[in-house]
């Protein structure tokens, strides 16, 4: 075990020299940031939870764009849209690449779209999924997600106190019909949870700091009964639910479609477009792939954004009643909202707009997290990491190949020079003085190249769910046996995609018309 150690120990000062010795060729300063330590650099500053936090109050202390290090591996977090938009969508030509990290692959995310390297391969899935997904082909969901808006709201009546379960049906339930064409059960629905735990999985091995074998890929090779190899039996049992949401609900398609009993949906849409002539094994991977990732990725990242929805009404109940009166002014007390709805109810809009700002679901841009390759070298990578062929300047700081950037929403979001009073819930923000929309960029889906494909139907699904809660349902503080209320404390899980922790409050139907409304709403589609 010693000599073990002392390989490592030398291994980990020669990749530091090294490391030293490749970088900063130009002799430029790095971006400013915490003093790092000799060796180990900054990898004690590193956090394990909540990172988006700490990296804010960096921001505060050293400027938007700031510069760590660990065991040689450079990290650059950018905090600013000023500076998010220079580098991520400006320079995208140079910053459009994905490395995989040596854990992500040993958990078997590696068939993640946006997780591979920019080239013909991306460009294939990419395509596919915009062709889908983009602006333009949304409508086609709407019936889909308002019957699945509508579901929500019934069982809200019915089991409030499992209002989240519910709110976060309507992602999974929406995503599982239009790539599979699968009805979910109401709960515990296996294709649901193997999602929900794989993301949490690679969510505790994803972040800076979380894990050595990211740093050093030779640790993937020693054996896993040696002491701090526990990543690989992690690794190993994320890799299988990886594989059951690649393959399982993929079969389940092919199955109905030789029975004739598949309901029309991506896969089957796919599948009936696979050229016989061609290489029929890699064309039916590929959709499978694909599949597999919108599954995931909009079976658990949008549904941390509809989970904001109850804490926002609940938190600021004066934004929640006006609304509301907006609501009942524009479509009445005797209909449901509708998609066609959403341009005359700009405070709604407002609404939903402030929820994702106040606490977006994916605080360090689910999207815009950004890796710069090291030729020859596979380098850590963070939440599906952007990549450049060559070093970069700016501001007259050094950007080495091989560092990875971080686009931190979370301090976008909460900067005081763009949105005064930051931690305050405010929809007005987004308006003019006249009571319309102000035209103003977001970045609640990404930048540049690697900007989210499904961007457009999670906007839909978060705006039908806001609206359609509001309208019919008042949420309120709970109250004990003594009829005093409960407190919230408004807390959020600290992980790739941030939720709501489980807390109590009340929903109760607006009126006897709205009761009504909710009651006869499958009715509606």
């Amino acid at each position: 075990m010693l000599e073990i150690a002392v390989i490592f120990i030398l291994f980990l000062l020669s990749r530091s020299y090294f490391a030293r010795k490749r970088i900063n060729t130009q002799g430029l300063p790095y971006p400013p940031g915490p003093k790092p330590f000799p060796i180990i650099g900054n990898a004690l500053d590193l956090p394990r939870e909540s990172p988006w936090l700490t990296y804010t109050d960096w921001g505060k202390t050293y400027g938007d764009i700031v510069h760590v290090q660990a065991f040689g591996s450079h990290f650059v977090i950018v905090s600013s849209e000023e500076v998010a938009a220079e580098l991520f969508e400006k320079r995208s030509k140079i910053h459009s690449d994905r490395i995989v990290a040596q854990m992500t692959e040993l958990m078997g995310w590696d068939y993640n779209t946006g997780l591979m390297p920019y080239g013909d391969k991306w460009r294939q899935h990419r395509r596919l999924v915009h062709q889908k997904f983009r602006a333009e082909a949304i409508s086609q969901y709407h019936p889909v997600i308002m019957k699945n808006v509508h579901s929500a709201l019934r069982n809200i009546l019915a089991t409030p106190e499992d209002f989240l379960v519910h709110l976060r049906h309507i992602a999974a339930a929406t995503v599982m019909s239009i790539a599979y064409g699968y009805e979910i059960a109401p709960t515990n629905d296996r294709f649901v949870t193997i999602v929900e735990v794989a993301v949490a999985m690679l969510s505790q091995a994803f972040f800076p700091g979380a894990t050595l074998v990211n740093y050093f890929p030779m640790l993937r090779h020693l054996p896993e009964w040696l002491p701090g190899m526990g990543f690989k039996s992690f690794a190993k049992d994320c890799r299988m639910l990886t594989d059951e949401i690649q393959n399982a609900p993929f079969e389940l398609v092919k199955q109905r479609m030789l029975a004739g009993t598949a309901l029309p949906c991506v896969t089957s849409e796919l599948l009936d477009r696979v050229e016989p002539h061609g290489d029929t094994k890699e064309q039916e991977a590929t959709i499978k792939r694909v599949c597999g990732i919108i599954y995931a990725a909009g079976a658990d990242t949008t549904t941390a954004a509809l989970s904001t929805v109850a804490p926002a009404m609940l938190l600021h109940p004066v934004a929640q009643k006006k609304a509301q009166e907006e609501i009942d002014s524009v479509i009445g007390t005797h209909m449901l909202p509708t998609f066609d709805d959403r341009k005359r109810l700009p405070y709604a809009e407002a609404f939903v707009r402030e929820s994702m700002r106040w606490h977006p679901g994916a605080p360090l841009c689910k999207f815009v997290v950004y890796i710069v390759k090291d030729e020859g070298e596979a380098c850590p990578s963070l939440a599906l990491p952007h990549g450049t062929s060559e070093e970069d300047v700016y501001r007259g700081y050094y950007i080495p190949k091989g560092a990875t950037v971080i686009g931190n929403t979370w301090a976008m979001f909460h900067n005081d020079t763009t949105f005064q009073d930051p931690d305050s819930f405010v929809p007005e923000r987004f308006l003019n003085d006249d009571g319309s929309l102000k035209e103003y960029p977001t970045a609640y889906f990404g930048f540049g190249r690697r900007i989210c494909p499904g961007r457009s139907l999670a906007d839909a699904e978060i705006w039908a769910t806001t609206v359609s809660v509001l309208s019919v349902f008042n949420v309120t503080q709970s109250k004990d046996n003594h009829r005093r209320e409960v407190s919230v404390a408004g807390g959020y899980t600290g992980g790739l995609v941030s939720h709501p922790l489980p807390f109590k409050c009340d929903f109760s139907p607006r009126s006897k018309a709205t009761l009504q409304l909710i009651q006869e709403s499958s009715q509606m589609i």
